[in-house]
């Protein structure tokens, strides 16, 4: 482990390269030298959403960060003397958003906790020592510290205070100067925020405002197309940076200056897209890299938006959605992010998504970093979405590119077109949506042609490969050739949440799938083998992946042409009675 984590440091030190990390020392420690923030302008109010059970778990001794669960040793003096099992988890301690969770329990063993620990970082790192001197994390460890700074001063004298401005001071003049380094995108966004919080909070840091306003309003156009979408096309990341854009509008406002209008336009464009993101149980969609998004962030940034724009009617950001009655699906049509884009991108063209209600039924497996590398790439492969795959091969191949100074997997090939056409007609709302990314290795083309009631009650699916023109019919045919005629073997996969249990029925014809709500919903295929086996769930905030089930459709494709059609029909509403209120525990379901 210890191994490891000299490897994860390593890597992230190569990542920003000899010159910026000289640069962050230089500047963490002459940032140091000026005169320090003597006090608020006026008495912050906390804008982040912390989880209680998360909270508790800490004040236990039980330390859940990054996928790795630390047990606080007995003799344990300060947070920053736990064992780090890498460098991802050092790093989420060093950013703070932890206090967020310790705020949310809001006892005064967590307040006396926090104020320990925060003294203790000052005392280990607060020169300009360790990890947390980069700009992302100095600009998340900002807005917590200011967010929470009645929780973390009540009860404490004076010379907290005067070393709590201090240190303030310290990582704002640090910020100032190394945002530059950021990579575009959310890091780069958490630290003009992080400047732009403190120079309008803080006395005596006033005239770091203007400039990052003004990089916070190109970076705007540059990150965020005239449609509200970011390259990397995770959903997650969207919501973080619109998060933190509200953030920043909220507070140029209180302090009674203008919103700059790229920011506003930008709050005003994300803010549509993210509605047509999200299911009807208010979770976004799982998909490039990103998760579900913190239960209560999505309603809470839109709420600060002031904006209610109508979910968009055509696809958003590469996603369609179709929604009907309490049933909403959404499927990746666009174009995989290539190359260095996001080191996080995944094959998983033609993939959905199906929720009822307050219950994900049909999911992808999700982003599996944080279990290790082996599931962070298993996560990418297109078998881990419910989409067609062709045995052996994904839609979109993985190879290695240089990114600075360092090697990244990313995706090196991808499909070169892709096609969909979204129509509400009387009784349904279909999608037809087509990728070549098989063309290349068999010469064939997957379509998949979704109609969803506009009562929501039944899905009908159509799965076609084929050929579209005479090149593609000899890369086939060499293909067949390959497989001796057998016909090339691919499967159609319908990964199901954790909470759906899952019944063949019918003699092997149907499967019945049972969420936790009461509601009854069939699965049933036409010409392909039916059968239910093993998945998993790799959920962020877990130590391991959580096991669930998948349907698979088996079959070959023996001719230019081969469709498998399926169906998901709601059986049995929810009882009338049922409350489908539950809410899981994190370490709990571990």
């Amino acid at each position: 482990m210890a191994e490891q984590h000299k490897a994860d440091i390593w890597k992230r030190s190569a990542s920003r390269g000899f010159r910026y990390r000289s640069l962050d020392r230089f500047q963490a420690f002459v940032s140091g030298l000026g005169r320090p923030a003597t006090g608020f302008h006026s008495a912050p109010e906390p804008r982040t959403i912390g989880r209680f059970a998360r909270g508790r778990q800490m004040l236990a001794g039980n330390f859940l960060f990054a996928g790795h669960l630390v047990e606080a040793p007995s003799g344990l003096n300060t947070l920053w003397d736990l064992p780090m099992p890498s460098l991802s988890y050092e790093m989420e301690l060093h950013g703070f958003a932890w206090l967020d969770d310790l705020a949310a329990v809001g006892s005064v063993d967590a307040r006396v906790q926090a104020q320990n620990w925060l003294r203790d970082w000052i005392n280990h790192y607060g020169k300009g020592r360790g990890v947390g001197w980069v700009p992302d994390l100095t600009g998340r460890r900002l807005i917590r510290w200011i967010n929470h700074a009645l929780f973390l001063l009540a009860g404490e004298g004076s010379a907290m205070s005067k070393d709590y401005f201090a240190s303030l001071a310290h990582q704002t003049k640090f910020l100032a100067r190394r945002w530059p380094s950021t990579a575009p995108g959310l890091p780069r966004f958490e630290a003009l925020t992080g400047i732009i919080y403190a120079g309008l909070s803080l006395q005596g840091m006033e005239q770091h405002v203007k400039p990052a306003l003004k990089a916070l309003e190109l970076e705007c156009g540059r990150q965020i197309d005239m449609n509200g979408g970011i390259a990397s096309r995770n959903p997650e990341e969207l919501l973080e940076i619109f998060t933190l854009l509200t953030w920043a509008s909220a507070a140029v406002s209180e302090s009674d200056q203008m919103v700059p209008k790229a920011v506003s336009d930008a709050i005003e464009k994300v803010a549509a897209t993210l509605r047509a993101l999200r299911h009807t149980d208010g979770a976004l969609a799982r998909f490039h890299g990103g998760g579900r998004g913190l239960d209560g962030r999505l309603d809470q940034a839109l709420a600060m938006a002031g904006v209610r724009p109508a979910p968009a009617e055509t696809p958003v950001m590469g996603y369609a959605r179709l929604s009907g009655g309490r049933t909403s699906v959404l499927v990746d049509v666009g174009a995989p992010p290539l190359g260095t884009i996001t080191p996080d991108a995944h094959a998983s063209s033609m993939a959905m998504e199906v929720t009822s209600a307050r219950r994900p039924l049909i999911v992808n497996c999700g982003p599996g970093g944080t279990f290790g590398e082996d599931w962070r790439r298993a996560g990418r492969a297109t078998p881990s979405h419910s989409t067609l795959c062709i045995d052996g091969y994904s839609s979109s191949r993985l190879g290695t590119r240089k990114s600075g100074p360092i090697w990244q997997e990313v995706l090196v090939e991808v499909p070169n077109l892709v096609t969909q056409r979204v129509q509400t007609e009387e009784t349904a709302v279909t999608l037809l949506a087509s990728h070549d990314g098989y063309r290349r290795t068999h010469g064939l083309t997957h379509s998949r042609y979704l109609e969803l009631g506009l009562d929501g009650r039944g899905l009908i699916g159509v799965d076609t490969l084929s050929v579209t023109d005479d090149a593609d019919r000899r890369s086939f045919e060499l293909a067949m050739d390959v497989a001796n005629l057998n016909g090339i073997p691919f499967s159609i996969r319908f990964h199901l949440h954790p909470d759906v249990e899952a019944h063949v029925d019918m003699g092997g014809r149907a499967i019945s799938l049972l969420p936790r709500s009461g509601e009854v919903w069939v699965f049933r295929a036409g010409e392909a083998d039916l059968t239910l086996q093993p998945s998993v769930y790799l959920e962020k905030g877990r130590l391991k992946p959580r096991a669930t089930k998948q349907i698979v459709l088996s079959a070959l494709a023996l001719d230019y042409v081969t469709e498998v059609g399926w169906s998901l029909a709601k059986a049995q509403d929810a009882s009338p009675a049922a409350r489908d209120l539950e809410v899981d525990d994190l370490l709990a379901a571990n």
